[in-house]
This record gives structure tokens, C-alpha cells and sequence, in this order.
């Protein structure tokens, strides 16, 4: 088995539940529950901030670990969101997909997975 240097997975996420990507302390409750479900070392709090403009507007969710970080933003207007985990760590993929769907998900949520290995 290869080692790599980092492990990137990428959702991109439809159906969104409207209520839950829109909820500042559930986007909150899901990056330190995300941390801890796939062992890793928060680098701070997360940061959690609102903004965008011509239909992109919503929060975007930005926590650094120690292996490197979590970036997501979630758009009101389509209630999608754009999910990047990066880390030199390993990490179990379903366990961010099961996450992403228990905190934002509905009946209708759609999730394509994108898993890149990387190495310079």
C-alpha cells in the first residue's frame, strides 16, 4: 500500500435541509462533532462566518487542524454546500459523509463524492 502525503475528500452536496445550513450553532455542532468522529486535533475554534453575494451568499465554515483543515460553504439560495477535507491523517470517509447527511441532510439529499490522494 502506497503512503501519501494528504487524503482530500470532496462532497458536493444538493437537497440540502434549508433550516440546518442555515443554523450557525448547527454548523458549529457538526465541526466539533466532525473533529472528533474522525480523530482529529482542533487548531482553534471554528470560524463560522456569513457572507457572499448574487445567490452565493451563506456561511462558510472554516476549521483548521493540526493535520490541516475543513472547509465548507453552504449556499442559501439552493440550500447546496461545498465540502473539502484535507489532512496528512487519514480518515474514514463515511464517517464524514454519515455526519454531513445527519446534520444537513433530508429524504432528498443528493452527495458526489470526490477522494483525491495527494503527493507532490
Amino acid at each position: 500500500m502506497s503512503t501519501y502525503w494528504g487524503y482530500h475528500l470532496i462532497l458536493d452536496c444538493a437537497g440540502l435541509d434549508p433550516a440546518s445550513i442555515r443554523d450557525e450553532k448547527n454548523v458549529y455542532n457538526f465541526a466539533k462533532q466532525l473533529v472528533n468522529d474522525i480523530d482529529m486535533v482542533a487548531y482553534g475554534e471554528p470560524q463560522i462566518v456569513k457572507f457572499g453575494h448574487s445567490g452565493k451568499e451563506g456561511y462558510t465554515l472554516v476549521q483548521l487542524i493540526e493535520t490541516s483543515n475543513i472547509c465548507v460553504h453552504f449556499v442559501d439560495e439552493d440550500n447546496t454546500a461545498y465540502f473539502d477535507i484535507f489532512s496528512c491523517k487519514t480518515y474514514d470517509n463515511d464517517v464524514v459523509i454519515g455526519l454531513v447527511k445527519k446534520y444537513f441532510g433530508t429524504n432528498k439529499t443528493s452527495v458526489r463524492t470526490t477522494y483525491l490522494t495527494r503527493q507532490a
